[in-house]
């Protein structure tokens, strides 16, 4: 019996019998009850016949011994059902860890599971681990769908901004992430990058879900920017990084160039001073004498500096359009109008231009300075977008003015700082901008405040339309970015994700990953909380299979053994 599954004969129809094969939790429940009713005195004949399993099928299954030599203990608790359920978590729970979150192969499962000992009790070849993954995949899609089936049903309708690129492992993958909520929309293969295609997937990825796009941060692409604008109706945002990627491709290798040629020209023009000092005796020095070395010598030192002072400035630049690129003002909390702004875009790209001037960039360069300086326009149109959006969604709560204003001047931009706070690198920054939010904030929690006299009903609905207005403004798509890093590690070790992998690694993203306030992506989506993902595939996987006995490999002969005659 060992290495097969013991079956169990039943009738279906007269004249008809269909052997079924009993799980291995199966057999362990029934040697559990028959070694109890054998321990109290019961016949081994009446026991079997109770349980409805022939006595040598039961003598079968407790003689079988486990491969190799695991400790007795452990081989007599795997036996038992607690023993078995206790396996197929333990064996379930590598193949998930390593495989959907590690990036690792069956291989490592295998390896894992002979390191740890559970080899034992169950098969490691490379066929038996591959059809637990293909199944571990299959069960993850499934749970994944369901989940998702049950939690659209009822969901509140919501306007949401996605986050769109594509990448390539090697095939065409498009991707789109709700970044508040941070629930792909979109994870799947494309045969084309036409407008058409991506316009197509992402109607089919929204169908059943009770979301209206209003808005796209992405890069230029136009099968990206097209279906959003024309398709959709919605406004594109350009992605913030892209600009200020393109001003660093053109100044950053520029001017680290200058800055090493002039670095250079000091260690010459400071060798050659040198060299002249030691060949003149020390009295004949004259003060008033500046030899033509010490002159070389600190016009190498003057070109450095300069040379320096363009790479800290061009570095400053490029971080001061991020700083400047936001609704509110994260040193003072205050709108800031697009005329602002605009001024302020335009002082930072005219300082760029003069620096491009004195470090005489190449063409090339000047260039891609124009063609990040474009995206002003629709930077512009962003932040307008933002505004006027921020505006109806508040005056569609008919509040009192004065509430309004509160709402507007003070809700929403203290709710923006702290979201802006909580992705700020900087530890002075972040603490900075928290106590700006907490400032603004503080009056509005005033038992006085006009905020306060809200029934409860109203003042959570102020709240949560203040909180989707500060969640409007995205200028980045980097959710999107770290989500194809995180799919380029699982495809190198298999040139291209089937279309199977991806939607487990997708569905593993929506509903088992977790945030530091232990919430998925998809309930933060949803509003609902859901079962736990890998709970629901130990309802749906099968049971470890059983090690295959292992035959004696013969002893190699040795090449120059003499043949018998």
């Amino acid at each position: 019996m060992r290495g097969r599954c013991a079956t169990r004969a039943f009738e279906t129809r007269p004249g008809c019998r269909v052997m079924m094969r009993r799980t291995r939790l199966e057999q362990a429940e029934h040697i559990a009850v028959a070694e109890a009713r054998w321990a109290a005195g019961e016949t081994q004949r009446g026991v079997a016949a109770a349980s409805g399993v022939a006595r040598s099928t039961l003598q079968a299954w407790r003689r079988e011994v486990p491969h190799g030599d695991p400790p007795a203990g452990l081989a007599a608790f795997v036996r038992t059902p607690d023993g078995m359920s206790w396996l197929h978590r333990m064996v379930w729970a590598a193949h998930f860890s390593i495989t959907l979150r590690a990036a690792g192969g069956t291989r490592l499962v295998s390896e894992f599971l002979e390191l740890s000992g559970l080899s034992a009790f169950v098969g490691v070849s490379d066929g038996a681990q591959h059809a637990l993954n293909a199944a571990l995949e299959t069960a993850v899609v499934a749970v994944a769908e369901a989940q998702r089936t049950a939690l659209a049903e009822g969901m509140a309708p919501r306007q949401v901004t996605v986050c769109e690129d594509e990448t390539f492992h090697p095939g065409i993958c498009w991707v789109a992430i709700e970044p508040v909520s941070n629930f792909i929309l979109l994870e799947q293969y494309a045969a084309d990058r036409t407008a058409a295609t991506w316009t197509a997937a992402l109607d089919g990825a929204c169908a059943g879900l009770a979301v209206e796009v209003i808005q796209s941060t992405a890069d230029e692409v136009k099968a990206l920017r097209r279906p959003a604008e024309t398709d959709l109706g919605a406004h594109h945002s350009p992605d913030l990084f892209h600009g200020q990627h393109e001003v660093s491709k053109a100044t950053a290798l520029a001017l680290a160039r200058d800055v090493r040629q002039a670095e250079a020209r000091v260690v010459a023009a400071q060798a050659q001073w040198a060299a002249e000092r030691a060949a003149q005796p020390v009295f004949e020095a004259r003060a008033a004498r500046r030899p033509a070395a010490l002159t070389a010598r600190v016009a190498a030192e003057a070109e450095l500096a300069r040379a320096q002072a363009r790479q800290t400035e061009a570095r400053e630049l490029i971080r001061e359009l991020g700083l400047l690129y936001h609704p509110y003002d994260p040193q003072t909390g205050h709108a800031q109008p697009v005329e602002r702004v605009a001024a302020r875009f335009a002082a930072v790209w005219a300082r760029l231009h003069g620096l491009a001037a004195a470090a005489d960039l190449p063409e090339r360069a000047r260039e891609r300075l124009a063609k990040a300086e474009r995206l002003t326009v629709q930077w512009l149109a962003t932040l307008a977008f933002f505004f006027a959006t921020v505006t109806a969604k508040v005056e569609a709560l008919d509040l009192p003015p004065a509430l309004d204003a509160a709402v507007l001047e003070q809700l929403v931009p203290a709710l923006y700082l702290e979201r802006v706070a909580a992705r700020s690198t900087g530890a002075a920054t972040r603490q900075q901008v928290q106590a700006l939010s907490a400032a603004l904030l503080e009056p509005l929690r005033q038992p006085d405040h006009p905020l306060q006299t809200l029934a409860p009903e109203a003042s959570a609905r102020v709240e949560q339309v203040a909180g989707a207005c500060a969640d409007l403004f995205q200028r980045s798509s980097s959710c999107v970015e770290g989500r194809n890093g995180q799919l380029s590690l699982h495809h190198h070790g298999r040139h291209r994700l089937s279309d199977r992998k991806l939607a487990a690694l997708t569905a593993v993203h929506h509903f088992h990953l977790r945030r530091a306030d232990g919430t998925t992506a998809a309930e933060r989506l949803f509003g609902r909380t859901h079962p736990p993902l890998f709970e629901q595939l130990l309802l749906r996987v099968p049971l470890p299979p059983r090690p295959r006995r292992r035959r004696a490999r013969p002893p190699k002969p040795a090449y120059l053994m003499p043949v018998a005659a």
